[in-house]
This record gives structure tokens, sequence and C-alpha cells, in this order.
């Protein structure tokens, strides 16, 4: 994108921006409302042009799209399929550009804070771009700086979302949404505050602070605001690239561990899980340990729910259905029917089975293309079948991580006993110490929870 059209994202660009996001999510949903009716044309294609539409743009809409496509029956499958893939490809913003943007953030003498200043954007994140820089003291540290207007982005694209996925649910209403659109405007709108991101990282860098094999980069207080975070330069190479080198089955094991316990030790200590962990979100170290990046997406869990989890996995291992129930009621989903409970068991039971069984083995043994997609359309079907479910707020990033993690996973072709690893987590889980180390790591890191 030239220079000239990002620096006409005041109030006329915005206008054009919103054109194309409502023509792009008008699209969706006309292609949605007569694939139902019976004219399905290419759905395939349909998607692979929705997937290239979305793809650039600056992130917001996509991210969203990106969550919904890990829940059965929640997006069409061609339309899930190509979401999933999907990653930020943003145009970066020029140098004119940048330095407008960091004189609003530090002031007009802001250079006088480095000694370099990358002049190219080093990386793509979703809601912005990332600058290497150096201090006057000598640390490398990264700039993310917030790409203009996101504001009022994240408003227009949350607004056209909520219409697509409205056409959508009036057709087909497996998975009744209300709660679900909701968290997740809840955190695309905390993503916007950089400082809320910066106490986030804090408070994963408290978390797994005994874990050696993650690195959580740390802020610069001084030379962060709510539109731009300035933290620790980590070095790592992305894992596709590692991949690529074709590893060893040691490696991909202890990566895939790594990984792990950067997800499920906050989870399961603290109640927290980081919702979003495509591979762009973190490099590889030279030793084989994680950079985690990007805390945007962080959701903060009641003592209750972590509990809950944990229950429907021993549940469904004794296979009782009481205490299955027990356990939903403790996510929070409210009336489901026995029947409408079996249909979620299956899809339960798909993403617990590792953990279920005492052995070495791969996280997915069938090997689909797509992480759960298979699954993923029994389930829909089922639910259909059976009334649909109205999920909670608290499963969207949960559900969210566990598939996102079996993809990365299922890559590594990692064979570990996920059995031992999550029992390791949890043998001497009680609610009252996780409530205690919660609240204690949320009032050192400065977290203040919303809803």
């Amino acid at each position: 994108m030239a220079q000239k059209d990002l620096d006409s994202s005041g109030l006329f660009g915005e206008l054009g921006r919103m054109i194309r996001t409502t023509g792009t999510v008008g699209g969706i949903a006309a292609r949605i409302a007569g694939n139902r009716i019976g004219f399905r044309g290419n759905d395939a294609a349909h998607a692979e042009d929705l997937k290239a539409i979305l793809g650039g743009l600056k992130g917001p809409l996509m991210k969203a799209a990106q969550l919904l496509a890990t829940i059965p029956g929640a997006l069409p499958d061609d339309y899930a399929a190509e979401l999933a893939q999907l990653q930020s490809n943003a145009p970066p913003m020029g140098w004119s550009f940048v330095r407008r943007r960091m004189a609003a953030e530090l002031g007009a003498d802001w250079q006088k804070h480095f000694r370099e200043f990358g002049r190219e954007a080093a990386a793509a994140a979703s809601l912005g771009q990332v600058h290497r820089a150096v201090l006057q003291n000598g640390e490398t540290v990264a700039c993310k700086l917030q790409y203009p207007d996101m504001t009022t982005t994240v408003e227009a694209d949350l607004k056209q979302f909520r219409m697509a996925m409205g056409v959508y649910h009036r057709i087909d209403n497996a998975v009744r949404q209300e709660d679900v659109i909701e968290e997740l405007t809840e955190r695309l709108r905390e993503e916007l505050d950089y400082r809320r991101e910066a106490a986030n990282m804090k408070l994963y860098g408290l978390m797994l602070e005994e874990f050696p094999s993650v690195t959580v980069p740390k802020p610069v207080d001084a030379l962060t605001t709510g539109r731009l975070l300035t933290m620790e330069w980590v070095t790592g190479r992305g894992l596709q690239a590692i991949l690529d080198t074709n590893p060893s089955q040691e490696q991909r094991d202890r990566m895939a561990k790594a990984l792990f316990e950067a997800w499920y030790v906050p989870l399961y200590r603290y109640g927290v899980i980081h919702g979003d962990p495509h591979m762009g979100n973190f490099t590889v170290r030279a030793d084989g340990g994680f950079n985690l990046l990007d805390f945007g997406a962080i959701r903060v869990f009641r003592p209750q729910f972590v509990r809950g989890i944990i229950e429907l996995c021993e549940a469904l291992r004794a296979g009782d259905e009481d205490r299955a129930a027990h356990a939903y009621e403790m996510w929070g989903f409210v009336g489901l029917s026995r029947e409408t409970m079996t249909v979620l068991n299956e899809w339960a039971s798909f993403l617990y089975e590792p953990m279920m069984q005492d052995r070495v083995r791969t996280i997915n043994e069938n090997q689909e293309t797509i992480f759960g997609r298979d699954i993923a359309a029994r389930v829909h079907a089922g639910l259909q079948r059976t009334g649909g479910v109205k999920p909670p707020r608290e499963f969207v990033l949960v559900d969210r991580s566990a598939i996102g993690l079996g993809s990365v996973f299922m890559r590594l072709g990692a064979k570990l006993n996920w059995h031992r690893m999550f029992q390791d987590l949890v043998a001497d889980f009680s609610e009252e110490a996780l409530a205690a180390r919660q609240q204690e790591a949320l009032r050192k890191a400065g977290v203040v929870v919303s809803v």
C-alpha cells in the first residue's frame, strides 16, 4: 500500500475502509444465506476469496473469525478451514507516518530516548507493527506501534461482524453465540490498550519465572503508552523455519513440552490463559526454548471454572454422566439436556483424549489435515439435531487455546505422555490455592480484571 493511502486514514480513509469491510461482511452473510437455502455455488472458492480479503485487513475482524473458527458449527466448514489458517499480513506504515505516530505517543523529541530506531518494520502484529530499536543505555528493544484509528476500526468491524453472524444464526442455530460475541468484543477492546498488554506481560513473567524453557519479554514502562508498547527484544526463529530443518524427535518433543508448560502452567496454577496460540505468537530460541509473544488476548478465569475443566476430564474417563453434567454447570452452561450433553462430550472427549491415556502418543492419532475438523462437523450436526447450545463466555478462549495448541503439537509431530504432564499440573489442585496465587500475581503485575 502506498504511503499516501496510509496517510489518509482519517475520516475519509476510515469511511473507505468501512465500505470495504461492509462489503466483505455483507458478502459473507449473503453467501451463507444462499448456501443454506440451496444455492451453494463454490463454497471453497468463496472461502479462499474471503481469506484473501480478510488477510488484508488490519486484524480485528480476522481475529474474531479465527476464534469462531475453533468452535464446532460457529461458521460453515469451508470458511472455518480457511480462516483458521489466517495470519496478519497488513501492509506496513512508512517511515514518515511512523515518525508522526511516535511523536504522538512520546512527544516531538521522542528520538532522544533511542540511540537507534529501525525505519523499516521488523514484524507485523494484528493491531500494529514492530520496530527494532536501541535505547540510550545500549539495550535492544522492540517497539510495537498501533496502527491509526484502531478503536474506530475495531468498533466498525465488530458491528459488521455481528451483522454477518446474525444472518448466519437465523439460518443455523446449532451454536447460539450471544455470549461468545460479547466475549470476543471485550477481549478485542482490551487488545487496543497496550498498557494493559504490558501488565499482562509482567503477569506471565511472574507465572512462568520458574520455567527456564519459556522466555517472556520485559516491558519498558517509561516508553509504553496506550498505543505504544516498548519491550525487551528477544531473539528467535519462527517454528516453521525450525521444522523445515527436520529436527529430531527429541527436539520436537522438547519444544512441545515447553509450549505445553507455557500455556497450561498459567491456566491450572493461576487460572489465566493466553488465548491466541498461533505460530506467529512465539519464536524458538537457539537452545530450543520458546519466546512467548503478544499478550493482548489474555483471559482470567474463576477458580471454579478451572475446577470444571479438571472435573470434566475425570468424568469422561470414568464415564460418569452426572459428574460431567456438574462440570458443565461449573463452566457456566445452563439447561443442558442429556442428549445435548452427549454431543458436547464427543467434542470434549476429542480434546481430552490424549490426557486420558497414560501412554506416549501423538496429540491426534487420526492425522486430520486440520486439527479437529472432522469431529467438529459431527458435533455441529449433533447440536443441530438436539436443538443447539449456548456456550458461556469463558468457554471461548480455553477452546481456542486447545485447538490452536493441538494444531501446533500435530505439526511438531510430538510424542509425549500428555496424561502425565496434565496430572503433574493438577495433582494438588485446589480452588482456594489457585485463588490466592491468582490474586497475588494480578496484584504484583498490576492487571485489572474485566468481565
